[in-house]
């Protein structure tokens, strides 16, 4: 008999990476390792990694290094690297980072506990040479599901191994896809995280079960692209079906989409998620840019007058919602008029949050070998520029919801001031801002959805009162 060993997960990146760091430690924890939550005190410290910009980059590394750290002063005994930044450079990266014991890909969390157990004894396996996910599966959409079967696709795992929860909190991302078939001349999500895969209906609303089984009050569907989901099983309008499904499950009270491609939006989209009660207003649109000679630089489509169109027929329906983005600033070619397009944009568009990014070259990406680069300096003077005006409209987007009705679920009661705090409807998880709540809160917990008066604001951030 195996000697039982104990592993931490620390996670980088975003919410998808936050799913598939739960799917490996359901795996592991049904090989009979001990899940921790202080990588000190583990025999392997897993780092699953994000690779998508540079910050995030240095940002893993640093994870890497920290966990290294712990050999001497933990109890730790191994590092191993997994997630998008192994997958994405592989033997480059063991080979840059001897730190990491191990660096896994993709293909390894199937037997993942095999390869930990390996690390340990000092048998590490070799790390793979990286190579384009893409190529794994067919063209078509329409043929990838049968050979999905010898393809890894994280985050979908099967059904009779559920995820084991990493915290505690009322919501949860479900990832309903991954990988993406659109071809950005900025991004490298799709080399290393391949074609786009629907997950099946049935196996989503029986993982949405197991979540609220576990105390989940608002599912946040994710991907790199919720917009295709479908496509690849032969039907565009499966969200839509899948919505009122997923607010049926016992327990959940919200259901919340992520990452609206705008290219794809469909009316019948929009439509089924205002109409559907329990599906929260709020639109996630990655717009990027606003100017539409830039726009088609970056291998996306749209402009201006087109996004604000799209925004419109959001609030017609539903005019409390709140619709958030990132863009990029310093894209190669961009110009001042570029750039004054933009402000036009965000000026009209009004939106509650927005993310604000300096482009970066990344490595085998069409924008790599873009001329036109645009100076460092500039790109930050751009980005700072934009930050401002972005804080200016979206506090005052939050100022106009003062005296409005809003549902809240309450997600932490701080200790140190007993300040509760929660997400309004139109707030997503983490990068949304927070309402603070006042008023008749004593009898508030974790999980609670409650409705109260917004008072007042600080910035994109609420401050409602809860009457008795």
């Amino acid at each position: 008999m195996s000697v039982p060993r104990s592993v931490a997960l620390v996670t980088l990146g975003c919410t998808r990476n936050e799913v598939d760091s739960e799917e490996l430690a359901g795996r592991l924890t049904a090989e009979g390792w001990t899940l921790v939550d202080d990588a000190a005190m583990a025999d392997v410290a897993v780092v699953n990694t994000c690779g998508f910009i540079e910050q995030a980059k240095k940002d893993s590394i640093d994870a890497i290094l920290e966990a290294g750290d712990l050999r001497e002063h933990g109890r730790t005994q191994k590092v191993v690297a997994v997630g998008c930044l192994a997958e994405r450079y592989g033997k480059e990266l063991a080979d840059e980072l001897p730190e990491a014991d191990a660096v896994l890909g993709f293909d390894s969390y199937t037997d993942m506990s095999n390869h930990l157990r390996a690390v340990l004894d000092g048998h590490a396996p070799e790390a793979h040479t990286p190579g384009d996910r893409r190529q794994l599966l067919p063209i078509s959409p329409v043929e990838r599901e049968a050979a999905t079967a010898d393809v890894a696709v994280p985050g979908h795992g099967a059904n009779d191994l559920p995820r084991a929860r990493l915290d505690d909190r009322p919501w949860a991302p479900l990832k309903i896809a991954s990988g993406c078939d659109r071809r950005c001349s900025f991004c490298a999500i799709p080399t290393f995280r391949g074609a786009f895969v629907s997950r099946r209906p049935n196996d989503v609303v029986a993982e949405g079960r197991w979540l609220a089984s576990q105390g989940v009050r608002e599912l946040f569907l994710v991907s790199e692209n919720s917009t295709s989901y479908g496509k690849d099983l032969g039907d565009l309008d499966l969200l839509e079906q899948l919505l009122p499904e997923l607010v049926a499950i016992e327990g959940v009270e919200r259901v919340r989409v992520s990452y609206l491609q705008p290219a794809e939006i469909r009316p019948g989209l929009l439509r089924a998620m205002a109409a559907t009660p329990g599906v929260v207003p709020w639109y996630d649109i990655s717009f990027q840019h606003a100017s539409g000679p830039l726009l088609r630089r970056m291998r996306r489509f749209g402009d201006t007058d087109s996004f604000l169109e799209l925004i419109r027929s959001v609030r017609e329906r539903q005019p409390e919602a709140g619709i958030r983005s990132n863009v990029i600033l310093g894209f190669p070619g961009e110009s001042e008029a570029d750039v004054a397009e933009l402000e036009r944009f965000l000026v009209e568009a009004r939106l509650d949050v927005v993310g604000v990014f300096g482009y970066s070259d990344e490595d085998g990406t069409e924008g790599e070998g873009l001329t036109d680069k645009v100076e460092p300096d500039v790109i930050a003077e751009r980005v700072e520029r934009i930050t401002r005006l972005a804080e200016e409209l979206t506090a005052q987007r939050a100022e106009e919801r003062i005296g409005e009705s809003i549902t809240v679920l309450v997600e932490e009661i701080d200790e140190e001031t007993g300040e509760t705090v929660g997400r309004a409807d139109h707030q997503g998880p983490d990068i949304d801002g927070a309402t603070v709540l006042t008023g008749a809160v004593d009898a508030l917990r974790p999980g609670t959805l409650v409705t109260a008066t917004v008072v007042d604001t600080e910035g994109i951030d609420l401050i409602a009162e809860v009457s008795a």
